[in-house]
């Protein structure tokens, strides 16, 4: 007998580096769910509530924190542990008065980045797909899996959309456009943030976007990499700390003799 279904386990050294889990402290790790963000591309609840804020010792702990509904990611209450949060997802935490988004820092790493109410009210959400149905319904598909019906005729695949959180609609459009902010979610520059400057269209292959950051430092990537955070100078979320200029070795270095580190 072959093996049927999908895998129920994952080993502790498959799991994503970006997770932060240590490697020696288990032989598992949290598998996450089905869900709306692929499970390279994801954080667990398990591992927000058990490994980044601490608040749970082991997995039944946190399984009991979902149970309790006192976990919502998007607005929603999830009682499953696994539930795969993502770029862009607001995880709130009633009891405690917790806020945050999900980002990148600039090593690729997910950074619980803490966020004011006001802020929490909205997320961001790239457009992966544009058709019309059957019935002749206009549909907008989302990074995060959502499907906007009749979104602006303006809007076209690579832009983002701002998505209220508690209605699901969508409000403002930010195009995909030459002058545009934007944050790099794959990839080697993934989590850095700069001005789109130049894109090379490649027929057949991938695409190529040139991308400027704060400190004049250019940087390449593939056009599917990057996530439109707003237009102009006007980035519509606030950033973690660093606000996604890399830093090279010697500057770190640097820095860390500075605060006595070394």
């Amino acid at each position: 007998m072959g093996v049927r279904g999908p895998k129920k386990h994952l080993k502790r050294l498959n799991a994503p580096k970006h997770w932060n889990m240590a490697k020696m402290a288990g032989v598992w790790a949290p598998k996450p769910s089905a869900g709306p963000h692929k499970q390279r591309e994801c954080l667990p609840v398990a591992i927000i509530l058990r490994e980044r804020l601490k608040y749970a010792l082991t997995g039944k702990e946190c399984q009991q924190i979902c149970m309790e509904r006192c976990v919502k990611i998007d607005g929603k209450v999830r009682t499953d542990y696994n539930y795969p949060a993502g770029f862009m997802d607001i995880v709130e935490l009633e009891k405690s008065g917790d806020r945050f988004r999900l980002l990148y820092d600039t090593k690729g790493r997910f950074v619980l980045h803490r966020v004011e109410k006001d802020e929490a009210s909205y997320k961001l959400c790239r457009i992966q797909k544009v058709y019309v149905t059957a019935k002749k319904v206009p549909v907008a598909v989302t990074h995060d899996g959502r499907t906007l019906r009749y979104p602006d005729p303006s809007v076209a695949v690579n832009d983002t959309v701002r998505v209220a959180i508690s209605t699901g609609k969508m409000s403002d459009i930010y195009k995909f456009e030459m002058g545009a902010s934007i944050m790099v979610t794959k990839g080697h520059n993934a989590g850095r943030v700069g001005t789109l400057v130049h894109l090379e269209k490649h027929d057949g292959s991938f695409s190529i976007v040139t991308v400027k950051d704060k400190k004049g430092n250019t940087f390449a990537t593939r056009q599917s990499n990057v996530f439109v955070i707003g237009d102009g100078d006007h980035i519509q979320v606030s950033l973690p700390k660093g606000r996604g200029i890399k830093k090279n070795i010697m500057q770190e270095r640097a820095e860390a003799e500075a605060r006595g580190d070394l």
